[in-house]
């Protein structure tokens, strides 16, 4: 596969990072671009053929992050919220204002550890590098892969299937808002 070129992200057609695969059973791939130089946490989503599909913006003054994904229509359909007083960075995630899951970042010495509590998915992979996979019983429900060298940071998710796409885009919202406060909180110590 090969990587995004800068002129595909810049170009504001969004044209996908990688060639659509339809082999191997993904049955999806959703784009993740978070705009540069911005006061709140914004993104948008795209699917596989550059179309818009979701946006994702933060409040800007609210105790505590909070994301809002809405679809095109404006209609929020997830919603990412931190648990501010809690010894470890936690996060819930809400589908259509039913609350699904909740990632913990745990305390490890040698590697980082989140859970997703609420569901049967375990992740693992490179935090740092941003390459990793959740999965449900061995079985892959989403893999996450971050583009480097692009102007602001573009995020592949390979969704396995389409019934998992708004849980499986909040949880990795989510996973990505635990790892920046985790990181920001180490950085300042």
């Amino acid at each position: 596969m090969r990587r995004c070129s800068e002129a595909s992200v810049l170009d504001g057609q969004h044209t996908p990072c990688y060639p659509v695969r339809k082999e191997g059973g993904i049955n999806m791939k959703l784009y993740i671009k978070q705009k540069v130089f911005s006061w709140v946490d914004r993104f948008t989503v795209f699917d596989e053929t550059g179309a818009d599909k979701y946006y994702v913006e933060g409040e800007f003054f609210a105790w505590g992050k909070k994301l809002h994904v809405t679809d095109l229509t404006g209609r929020e359909t997830a919603f990412i919220q931190q648990k501010v007083f809690s010894m470890m960075p936690r996060f819930f995630v809400y589908i259509d204002g039913v609350e699904r899951a909740e990632i913990v970042k745990r305390l490890t010495f040698f590697h980082e550890k989140y859970e997703i509590e609420g569901l049967d998915w375990t992740i693992e992979g490179d935090f740092w590098a941003h390459e990793y996979r959740i999965t449900q019983n061995g079985r892959e429900i989403v893999s996450i892969s971050k583009e480097w060298f692009t102007w602001g940071d573009c995020y592949q998710l390979d969704i396995a299937d389409s019934a998992d796409e708004t849980l499986a885009l909040a949880v990795v919202l989510a996973v990505d808002a635990v790892h920046a406060q985790a990181n920001a909180a180490a950085a300042s110590t």
